[in-house]
This record gives structure tokens, sequence and C-alpha cells, in this order.
């Protein structure tokens, strides 16, 4: 199976070249490796580009945009300016992090899940953070959701949820749009891919409200959204996001952002969501 992986990256000279060595390591390759190198100021172009002589698979893009960090937007837009670069020979495509150390069985791995059955749309590993010398499972979502940091899509599926959406809430509306047309999401936990810089890291106080709006941009509704908000505030450690997370929700309410999803969309992600929590309160 031929495979893409486009990897936005901004002012991430500490650890590209770990994550180009670990792709240009496994098992079985990468037709395409594309890197966007989005208005960095340090060194990752130069990085890339002694990778992509030496690896006629890696390519680098240059995007200019602006330096403030806004979860999601950002990334995506990024992302698909790499997305134009490449053409439709691929049978999936990934998305990954510039801050990655994927274990050299990854893509193989992804691959044999791909080839076991062909309804399943995605498929990915697990995030490891380093505390105290050693590797630890980054436990800020549910065992069945991927991470947005390593995300693989089969081509028909990625086509058929309308590719990633430049707004925050992106790496849940592709796990929701894949369900809602039938597409199996399968985690692997034998898959561990060593994230080397925590998640929201680089968050400003400005992004704080976005995921409330994310929320609201899925079409949750404020009941699933007040019980998401107060379980993600505290899988972070930090009980004060329940209130900036519901504050967004009513700012994108007021404002009547657009949603990610269409109306029928919306109410399957609403049903989706309650029968997954009685689920749990059942277990």
């Amino acid at each position: 199976m031929n495979y893409y992986i486009i990897i936005p990256a901004h002012n991430e000279e500490a650890f590209i070249g770990l994550t180009l060595r670990s792709l240009v390591e496994q098992t079985i390759l990468p037709t395409k490796i594309v890197v966007i190198n989005d208005n960095s100021t340090d060194k990752t172009a130069d990085i890339v580009s002694a990778y992509s002589k030496e690896y006629s698979s890696i390519t680098l893009v240059n995007k200019t945009s602006e330096a403030i960090h806004l979860p999601g937007s950002k990334v995506i837009q990024a992302f698909n300016k790499g997305l134009e670069t490449v053409d439709d020979n691929y049978d999936f495509i990934v998305k990954a992090d510039a801050d990655l150390i994927f274990p050299k069985n990854y893509f193989e791995t992804i691959i044999s899940h791909f080839k076991s059955d062909e309804t399943i749309g995605m498929v990915g590993g697990f995030a490891y953070i380093e505390k105290n010398n050693d590797w630890i499972l980054e436990n800020l979502t549910d065992k069945d959701h991927i991470r947005g940091a390593f995300k693989a899509y089969r081509k028909a599926t990625f086509k058929q949820i309308g590719g990633l959406k430049p707004a925050m809430g992106w790496d849940t509306v592709d796990e929701l749009l894949c369900k809602f047309y039938n597409w199996k999401v399968v985690t692997d936990q034998s898959l561990q891919v060593k994230h080397l810089k925590p998640t929201g890291a680089n968050y400003n106080k400005t992004a704080r409200y976005k995921q409330g709006e994310a929320f609201y941009s899925l079409g949750y509704g404020f009941f699933i959204t007040a019980i998401a908000s107060a379980k993600l505030a505290m899988m972070k450690k930090k009980p004060l996001l329940f209130l900036d997370y519901l504050n967004g929700f009513w700012k994108a309410k007021s404002a009547k952002k657009p949603s990610l999803v269409s109306d029928e969309q919306a109410q399957f992600i609403r049903n989706y969501r309650w029968k997954k929590m009685k689920e749990k309160l059942i277990r």
C-alpha cells in the first residue's frame, strides 16, 4: 500500500530531525513525506532540506502565516497547503506532528489493519510522553480515539468526510463523520509513539475558549458540552478550564458561529455521544 505523510511544522528544530529519522527507518517506507514549514524562525527548514537531499521521498514546502498559535485552524491550513502539492496515488494519507518518534513497525502495522478489513477508515496508535525518565501514556482521551498528532486515513474515507476542517475540533469531527458514514476507527495499543512535546504546550490564553467553541461547532448542544468540558478539565487537572470551555460555547452560540457539520450529522453526533455516555455508566 502506498502512503503519504504530511507534517505541518512551526519552529520544530529540536524535534523534526528525530521525526524524519523515525520515518525513513520504517519497515515499510512512505512513498512521500511532505513537511510544511509554517513560518518558522529557527532552523526547521534547513534540517528538512538536508533530509530532502538525502531522501527523495522528502519534500519541503514553505508557507507564510501569522505567528499566533491557534489550535486547529493553523495546523490544518498548513496540512491543506501540503495536500495541494501531492497527487492522488495513495492508499492512505497521514497527518503527523513534527515532534514524534514512531516505532519502526508503526506503518507496517497500520497497513495490516487497513488490509484486514475494507471498512476500516482510520487507524492510529497511542501517544507516550517522558516523565521521570520513563515513557508513560499521554492520557488525555478515550482509548478509542486517535490523537490528532498521528492520523492515518484510508483514501475513500478521507474523501468522503471532506478532508480535514481548518478549525479546532477537526480531530474529533473526522472520527464522528467516519462513524456517520459507517467507517470503523481502530486504535492499536501496541503502537507506542513518543510525543516529544506535551499537547497544548504552545496554547496561549486567547485559545482557551476555543475548546468550547469547538464543542458548539460539533453540534454537541449545551448538556453534552458541559459533560465533555468537565471531563476534559479534570483530565488536564485544571478544573477552572471548565468555565472557559462553557464560556467559549456560549460565545460561539451568541455569535452564531458556523457549524462543522450538517443538521443531520449533528443529530447523529448527539445520539452517538449520549449512547457512549450511557455505556460508560452501565459498565
